[in-house]
């Protein structure tokens, strides 16, 4: 069941339901503490179980994604550029979606390591600007094809990320220009947080509040601000983004 917060439980959220006939999504995280958020939230409630993994913890990644449905990898505070040893095995394994053609989700952290693993590059803004708070974004004429697509998205990153070659661009912004990508059609690079709930925005203002003296990053108070005038259609957005992304796997 649902917190108020938005949230199941973490414990909830990092077990396996019941290892039965349900579909299962591998789900990879880089903190102890951390959910998959309104994500993990959709998936459960939608007939899917979860498997989370954390590899900074030392857990590993399967070999094959054979009786999987597909794979979300999420964020965090390291950078795909890091030298960690786990940084490395994940981006190499992000290839095991790819190849097996199975669909794929990465979320900020995860679309970058998507990025890396496809040859392209991570990095600062020329100027030092992050996205930290909401920001507008747009859809490309192929990301209307998704539907539509709310004006304001939720950001915490400091690098961005450039187009793999032969993905596609679907929403852009003026400061970050690759938002969101999709390659062969099911593996979805997203660099904004449609996954977070209420008890998420709650611990990164708290815990990353020294982020907020970087370039551009909004101050805390106008990250609830935001979050009352642009949640609803990020949300919307988000429902109909999951229930394409559940559509591949039957394609």
């Amino acid at each position: 069941m649902l917190n108020r917060l938005g949230e199941f439980p973490v414990g909830d959220a990092s077990d396996n339901v019941d290892g039965g006939t349900r579909p299962k999504v591998l789900i990879v995280v880089h903190q102890e503490t951390s959910t998959p958020g309104r994500i993990g939230n959709w998936l459960r409630t939608s007939g899917y179980d979860l498997d989370v993994r954390r590899p900074p913890l030392g857990h590993d990644l399967p070999e094959t994604l054979e009786g999987y449905f597909g794979a979300v990898v999420f964020g965090g505070p390291m950078s795909a550029n890091d030298d960690d040893e786990f940084i490395g095995r994940e981006i190499d394994w992000i290839n095991v979606p790819l190849k097996e053609k199975k669909p794929f989700i990465g979320v900020c952290l995860g679309a970058q390591m998507m990025v890396k693993t496809l040859g392209g590059d991570v990095s600062e803004h020329p100027d030092g600007h992050v996205e930290i708070g909401y920001y507008p974004i747009r859809p490309t004429q192929a990301g209307q094809s998704l539907g539509e697509w709310p004006g304001h998205v939720y950001q915490w990153h400091r690098e961005g990320c450039s187009l793999p070659s032969d993905a596609t661009l679907l929403a852009t912004n003026d400061v970050f220009e690759n938002q969101a990508f999709v390659y062969q059609q099911n593996a979805f690079g997203i660099q904004f947080h449609s996954e977070l709930t209420l008890a998420m925005m709650h611990r990164w203002t708290i815990h990353g509040r020294h982020r907020f003296e970087l370039k551009g990053a909004q101050q805390r108070e106008q990250h609830f601000e935001g979050r009352k005038l642009h949640d609803r259609p990020l949300h919307q957005w988000l429902d109909r983004f999951m229930t394409h992304w559940t559509s591949l796997g039957s394609n």
